[in-house]
């Protein structure tokens, strides 16, 4: 048996095993940037929608998806962390928490956006989203109710009640 012989038989024999590591490993790095591209696309289709669940899951799943082994990804971790510091911080007037919150969420987006080679600049990301004033509103009166509702409850409003076209009384009835 020859050099050449043995390392055909080596060949044979290892390339199917190379394949199915090399498959593998490229599965699991389409697994990992998919997830990254879930939490990204979530948050920016419900960045008009802030307090949505799917909103805050997603913001949850940053520090579980991005990592700070690259530069680019340590960005996002670092803006997310900002952002997180902001949602927090209860020493802002309502005006200047909202606009930095804003700001720090374009912010994130953006790095986001670089980690996972999407080329929406930060006045894309900020101004293009559509919000309907109907959504809004419904929010609003869905608030009102609850509030209404937990007040009832809890014995700090009365129901109001008038009576209408009361029954007669006496003899006539």
């Amino acid at each position: 048996m020859t050099i050449a012989d043995c390392l055909m038989i080596a060949a044979v024999l290892a390339g199917p095993i190379i394949a199915v590591q090399l498959t593998r490993y490229l599965d699991n790095r389409r697994e990992v940037r998919d997830r990254k591209l879930q939490v990204f696309k979530t948050l920016m289709a419900t960045r008009s929608y802030m307090v949505s669940w799917d909103h805050v899951v997603a913001l949850n799943r940053i520090d579980l998806e991005f990592n700070g082994r690259n530069r680019k990804e340590k960005a996002v971790i670092e803006a997310w962390r900002a952002y997180l510091d902001l949602l927090g911080d209860r020493n802002l007037s309502p005006e200047q928490w909202g606009g930095k919150r804003i700001d720090l969420m374009v912010e994130l987006l953006h790095k986001m956006g670089q980690v996972l080679d999407y080329d929406f600049d930060k006045t894309h990301i900020k101004n293009s989203s559509y919000s309907p004033k109907a959504h809004g509103n419904i929010e609003e009166q869905q608030e009102a109710i609850r509030r209404g509702l937990i007040e009832l409850l809890d014995g700090k409003r009365a129901v109001p009640m008038y009576v209408i076209d009361p029954p007669p009384r006496g003899p006539q009835a």
